[in-house]
């Protein structure tokens, strides 16, 4: 399988799991933990549910852009973005990461993702410089 149709595939998982995660407990079904760390914030509670649906819509933009714009600086805010949000989940609810399903799972397998893109991509193009 060439390197080309590996990215592509990437692109397709990683825009599909922020889509979920921007549709599904985010707007649908709004979790108690999203209200919980923007209440952490300072937030009321019905600004930390607009906050988390706003992020939701983010979220979702985000893994259309994955899908339809493909373009290598997104695996960079992928990784930064699942960084920051794994700090802050272990700052404001540290029981989360030794839950059954919990954001290093999650997080480390979407980085992962994005780190094999970027390696396919370095490798493509010393494959192209040869």
């Amino acid at each position: 399988m060439s390197h080309s149709k590996i990215i592509k595939f990437i692109y397709i998982i990683l825009g599909s799991l922020w889509v979920y995660q921007g549709i599904f407990p985010k707007l649908i079904f709004t979790s108690p933990d999203e209200i919980a760390i923007w209440q952490w914030v300072g937030l009321s509670e019905y600004h930390a549910k607009l906050a988390g649906q706003t992020g939701g819509v983010i979220e979702i933009i985000f893994g259309l852009f994955l899908i339809f714009y493909p373009l290598k600086i997104l695996h960079y805010l992928n990784i930064l973005g699942l960084l920051f949000l794994l700090v802050l989940m272990s700052l404001v609810m540290p029981d989360t990461l030794i839950r059954a399903f919990n954001p290093v799972v999650m997080n480390v397998a979407m980085i992962s993702l994005s780190c094999i893109a970027l390696m396919l991509y370095h490798a493509k193009q010393n494959n192209y410089s040869e």
